[in-house]
């Protein structure tokens, strides 16, 4: 595909969101980046004095579900290492042109106004997914992305399945293959599934490894479960659209906190999917575990 602007003409009211090549659909999803389209480039709901409205709202009742950073933000940058936010929410997003800012509107379907784009979006994709994909499902997600301009979204990791579009402005997105075990060692997985969201290393000398998305309005991004990403904006406000969805998959994410433990005593772990009954096992194993850890994050 090329990066020239996939929107068709009053793209607001078009009868389908997403246009994928069915057959790359099938063979990569969940396993590999892939390119797709989409008609959103034009709806109301994603220009900025809308997204003002939502930030303004969202503060009000669900203030946890917004959050933003501001400053020079480096791709190897740990989440927990960002600077202090020198604005509120509100005056940053008034601001957005030059405050350096990233906004995440989390679970925007939460919104009354934002709630049929869950509804219309997830249908579509799981369409294109097949049957069968909703016994699958643990959470359904709408995340919106508002980046300032040259602002660098750092490299990392996700637990869901994403597709993210691009609304509007230009930004590269730089997607690494997540079986490469010299960009992404077992060691970092296993952390990244027990006890750090930040495992993911950024390592520069492979830089060469991703494959390099020129993301502009119409065009979206597939990025499975564990693929390494970073995104470099344009001189421009970018807005983004995150439809996502995370797996009931405990067998494999509990293998690999199983391997994280048995590496701490000194052992060199089988890697998952290699034996999937060595996989149960260690599933079994570590469950009550896992029970204890949600438990006690939720008395918190």
């Amino acid at each position: 595909m090329t990066s020239t602007t996939a929107s068709k003409a009053d793209s607001s009211i078009s009868e389908r969101w997403i246009e994928a090549n069915p057959a790359q659909f099938h063979e990569k999803f969940n396993r590999k980046s892939f390119e797709i389209r989409h008609y959103l480039a034009t709806h109301p709901l994603f220009q900025l004095p809308k997204l003002l409205e939502l930030a303004d709202r969202t503060l009000k009742t669900r203030p946890k579900e917004i959050y933003y950073d501001a400053g020079d933000i480096k791709i190897d940058q740990r989440w927990d290492a960002v600077p202090e936010r020198p604005f509120s929410v509100v005056e940053a997003m008034e601001r957005i042109e030059t405050c350096g800012a990233w906004f995440i509107f989390r679970s925007a379907q939460n919104d009354p106004e934002y709630r049929v784009l869950l509804d219309r979006g997830l249908a579509e994709i799981k369409e294109h997914i097949g049957p069968g994909i909703d016994s699958q499902i643990l959470v359904e997600d709408i995340i919106i992305f508002v980046t300032s301009p040259k602002r660098v979204t750092t490299y990392h990791i996700d637990r869901e399945c994403n597709f993210l579009l691009q609304i509007k402005g230009t930004k590269t997105m730089y997607v690494f293959d997540r079986e490469d075990r010299d960009v992404l060692p077992e060691e970092e997985i296993e952390r990244f599934w027990t006890i750090d969201n930040n495992s993911a290393t950024y390592k520069p000398h492979l830089q060469d490894r991703a494959i390099a998305y020129k993301m502009a309005p119409g065009l979206g991004v597939h990025i499975p479960v564990n693929s390494p990403h970073w995104l470099q904006n344009d001189d421009n406000v970018s807005v983004s659209l995150s439809v996502n969805f995370q797996f009931k998959d405990p067998l494999r994410a509990n293998a690999y906190r199983a391997n994280f433990l048995l590496r701490k005593l000194g052992l060199k772990p089988t890697p998952p999917g290699v034996s999937p009954a060595l996989d149960a096992v260690k599933s079994q194993a570590v469950k009550p575990i896992v029970w204890a850890a949600n438990k006690y994050k939720r008395l918190r």
